[in-house]
């Protein structure tokens, strides 16, 4: 039996929701089922340790493995969206991007690899994948959230991770009217900018009928610094080209690190021999707005019946101004000209070389305003219905999910050649003059910049699900059979797709085809600002440093024409379909053995998959010329599979739970792996395609664990848990198109290549993952009662996988994305009007990418402080005080080890003060 929770009028001490908190408790006789999440009984809940407690309820209740955050947890921890909220579940972590959490991972595997959504609808972020933003969804609006880690039979998606479901509030969660708002204001330490968030919640009750509108709004402005780009180049680069700058890269090295390359081809020589790429000093000011609202309409006429309507909308929209100070070591003019330093015994198992400090002859220096624009709007309606008799119940869903993404990017691109010297540095990396003669100091030279391009994109991309569901579920009293509880049985149909539109285009002089500006304007043609006054809040604070560039607001009215527009290009355009039919079957079985009562949840899944992807076929017309088939050219493709699933709990004494699951389950390829389409990265000399015929991911598992409880509300769990993952989707090396030619933004031939074609394939083989998962809710009186008020709420996750050589080189290299260790503590203390808080999570380190499918790039091990404080002024007033990353912790990376960092990147800490009232 799963349970919906709020928060009471009573115990509103510490309650996320600013809805909870001063929500009225409900009727229980009035209380029937509820389709969206099953639930057939509403608990009332308050205070931060009432949460916990309610979440204990729900985790003990759960057919399978599962751990919950209810109202008091969403919101009031001073979390800035859901993701953050969730990273409090044991086993879940999440990324962070510029200060803020987005993605989330469950058990250290991919975010792909989760299924998620709200009111039993997989929701849509507008992204093209699987995976969700979670940063688009506004946190106030959300009511009872459950990470279920084990599937069932009756379950839409399984989730090799696991499932993420998300419950919005009702009006017959209320008795009565209801009234709730809340105000406040945020300031980023970096930025120093004051930041308002507002929320409110108004539902009511007439007889029969329900009806409950929430909306939140919030502004984020948030600045990050960032020493950053310092990546792994492997010496093919040089020595693959053609002429002098081939032979003198051979010279140098043997002339100054005695490193003689035997065959400049092989790559697996010559991607042993690193130097150093792109260094870049860059200021990020992030500018977002989020928004979202629901809509709740019921009609429930009595216990045994009820109608419910659900709408979700919302947008989250956000302007990105990067200004970027950089220099390319890597350029297509350059090639080694001193080796001050190499290092040939870090990583000498591995067989590679790293110059630590090199003289370049032709460095391609770069000043670049950046401006990202993304906006995504989000809509989600459903209809349950719920129906129940004497021994039977019968449910039944229909919905929509649906998002729009957008991203208008522009990038102002000044370059100057000339001769510089690259070296790693304790935090990253940096470029300073070298001694050759026709050096430049790159942060001061700016009638050396000349005009390039204003680069110009614009991509859309569509997401649309339609779903329905129904489910008969047959209650039994055999007296042959007396185990037999319940059986049900069900189908469900989904259609989903996926459309994207894509297009370019280079701005090089003031009108349509004028390329007057490039290499006559410079950079000083144009109004520079320093660093410190283009983006609020000072001085650069990674390192120290100042630069002066073009605004990216500057840029904007003088480089975009009149009439202005980027055209989308066929060839980047994909549509993808999928379509899912599913029959489940499932029993439950009560029974005893011996004196242990146990529970048994069995049954199994049939999933048959159609999908059609298409996109325009690339042509060469009769005059020579390229163009595009005038219609898509289609592909399909498709799977089936039954999908068998086991849960059970023995109740080996009062308090003391044993709990256990077993299953088969699957996760679909990313809707962008399975698109009809060629993309091109040209830095990195490589095409990519999709794959129509890419099949799920498969993965075999199974979890034990033990579960004390406590009368006091405290709880102490431990559980062990393997995967066996198959079919894992890899890009790899599937062709070689010959004789690309390459050219750089003004029109010039960069050279002539041999391009590398990647495609998402599954991999052959499998690969391990298991884990410990350690949970310990407590709270502290019951060692002393002077300890009252005082608890604990920690967990520890502990990770290991066999999966090694992604590495084109063969360095072992764990899944992307997985942490061996992460854990989170959280003390806190309230009473009948005060509460705190202080929480320390941290994620070690992890493999956040492979670069150039080679080498592996670590995320540095992170941990953060978080605080929360809270006084109720009145009984409709509270007060409240948060802060995040109080400590001012900086987010670090390297390639393949420490003394070789990729970033240094500070978003600062952020203080909150908020007003929530009830009316």
């Amino acid at each position: 039996m799963k349970k919906r929770f709020l928060a009471s009028t009573a115990l509103a001490v510490a309650a996320v929701s600013p809805f909870a908190a001063f929500a009225q408790s409900a009727d229980p006789s009035s209380a029937g089922p509820d389709a969206a999440v099953t639930v057939d009984e509403i608990i009332v809940t308050g205070s931060y340790r009432r949460s916990l407690e309610e979440a204990i309820d729900i985790k003990r209740d759960n057919i399978g493995f599962s751990d919950s955050i209810v109202a008091t947890d969403v919101v009031n921890f001073p979390e800035q969206n859901l993701a953050e909220a969730l990273q409090r579940v044991p086993g879940v972590t999440i990324d962070r991007n510029r200060g803020l959490g987005g993605r989330v991972m469950v058990r250290g595997l991919p975010s792909e690899f989760t299924h998620v959504s709200i009111n039993d609808l997989a929701t849509a972020s507008g992204s093209g994948g699987r995976e969700v933003e979670f940063d688009i969804f506004a946190s106030e609006i959300i009511q009872q959230v459950t990470v279920q880690k084990s599937p069932t039979a009756s379950d839409e998606e399984g989730g090799i991770a696991g499932s993420v479901n998300i419950s919005t509030a009702r009006p017959f969660d209320y008795a009565g009217r209801t009234f709730v708002a809340a105000v406040e204001g945020a300031h980023n330490s970096i930025s120093e900018e004051i930041d308002p968030r507002f929320s409110f919640l108004a539902s009511d009750t007439w007889g029969d009928w329900g009806a409950l509108v929430s909306f939140s709004s919030a502004q984020r402005t948030n600045r990050t610094d960032s020493n950053s780009g310092i990546n792994f180049r492997p010496m093919f680069r040089f020595l693959e080209a053609t002429g002098a700058r081939s032979d003198q890269a051979a010279a140098v090295l043997e002339r100054d690190a005695g490193v003689i390359v035997q065959d400049r081809r092989d790559r697996d020589e010559t991607g042993r021999i690193i130097f150093q790429d792109k260094v870049g000093d860059r200021a990020y000011l992030t500018e977002q707005d989020k928004w979202g609202a629901t809509l709740s309409l019921q009609y429930r006429p009595s216990s045994n019946f009820s109608l419910t309507f659900d709408a979700m909308l919302g947008g989250f929209d956000t302007v990105e101004d990067e200004y970027d100070a950089a220099a390319y070591s890597a350029s297509s003019r350059s090639t080694l000209e001193t080796i001050h330093e190499y290092d040939d015994t870090t990583l000498a198992e591995y067989g590679m070389i790293i110059l630590r400090d090199v003289s370049y002859t032709a460095t391609q220096h770069e000043f670049l305003s950046k401006e990202i624009i993304n906006e995504t709007d989000y809509a989600q309606f459903g209809l349950t219905m719920n129906w129940s008799g004497d021994n039977w119940d019968m449910n039944a869903l229909v919905g929509y999910s649906g998002a729009e993404g957008t991203r208008d990017y522009a990038n102002l691109k000044h370059v100057a050649y000339a001769p510089s010297r690259t070296r790693w540095t304790e935090r990253g990396g940096e470029t300073i003059p070298s001694a050759n003669p026709a050096t430049i100091d790159m942060y001061d030279a700016p009638d050396s910049y000349l005009f390039e391009a204003y680069e110009t994109t614009f991509e859309r991309i569509t997401d649309d699900k339609y779903a329905g569901q129904i489910d008969f579920t047959r209650h039994f009293d055999l007296q042959a059979f007396p185990a037999l509880s319940s059986v049900q049985v069900g189908a469900r149909y989904t259609d989903r797709s996926t459309e994207r539109q894509y297009g370019a285009l280079n701005i090089q002089g003031p009108g349509p085809g004028d390329s007057s500006w490039v290499n006559t304007r410079t950079l000083a043609d144009s109004p520079l600002t320093p660093i410190a006054d283009l983006v609020p809040g000072g001085a650069y604070s990674a390192r120290d440093l100042t630069w002066s560039q073009v605004s990216n607001d500057y840029a904007r009215s003088t480089f975009r024409y009149d009439g202005f527009f980027t055209p989308f290009d066929p060839g980047q355009y994909y549509e993808v379909g999928e379509e899912v039919v599913s029959l489940y079957a499932m029993a439950d079985f009560n029974f005893a053995l011996g004196n242990v009562p146990v529970f048994v949840n069995a049954g199994a899944r049939y999933v048959d998959t159609t999908v059609v992807s298409s996109g325009f076929h690339q042509i060469q017309n009769p005059d020579g010329s390229t163009g595009y088939t005038p219609d898509p050219v289609t592909s399909e493709g498709g799977y089936s599979e039954v999908l068998p699933s086991l849960n059970f709990h023995a109740d080996l004494t009062n308090n003391l739970v044993l709990r256990g699951a077993a299953s088969e389950t699957l996760m679909r390829p990313a809707l962008t792996d399975l698109a009809y389409r060629r993309t091109a990265s040209w830095n990195s000399f490589r095409f990519t395609d999709g794959n129509p015929a890419l099949e799920p991911t498969y993965a075999t598992q199974w979890e034990i664990g033990l579960e004390r409880y406590f009368d006091n509300g405290g709880l102490l769990a431990v559980s062990y848990f393997w995967k066996e993952i198959e079919g894992v989707v890899r890009n790899e090396l599937t062709g070689v198109v010959r004789g690309v030619t390459k050219y750089n933004a003004n029109g010039t031939i960069d050279g002539v290549y041999d391009f590398d074609v990647y495609q998402p394939v599954n991999a052959e083989g499998s690969y391990e993952v298991s884990g410990i998962e350690l949970v310990a809710v407590m709270p502290l009186d019951v060692l002393h009662s002077s300890l009252q008020g005082f608890g604990i709420n920690a967990n520890y996750t502990l990770l290991d996988s066999s999966l090694t050589g992604e590495s084109d080189l063969g360095i072992p290299t764990p899944p992307v994305g997985l942490a061996e260790t992460t854990y989170n503590l959280t003390l806190y203390y309230e009473n009948s009007r005060f509460d705190a808080r202080v929480s320390y999570n941290y994620k070690d380190d992890y493999v956040e990418a492979i670069g150039y499918e080679m080498y592996p790039i670590w995320r540095a091990g992170y941990g953060q402080t978080d605080i929360s404080m809270s006084y109720n002024l009145t009984d409709w007033a509270q007060i409240s005080l948060k802060g995040i990353n109080i400590t001012d912790e900086a987010t670090e990376g390297y390639t393949m080890d420490p003394s070789f960092p990729t970033m240094y990147e500070r978003s600062g800490r952020r203080v909150s003060l908020g007003l929530r009232m009830s009316f």
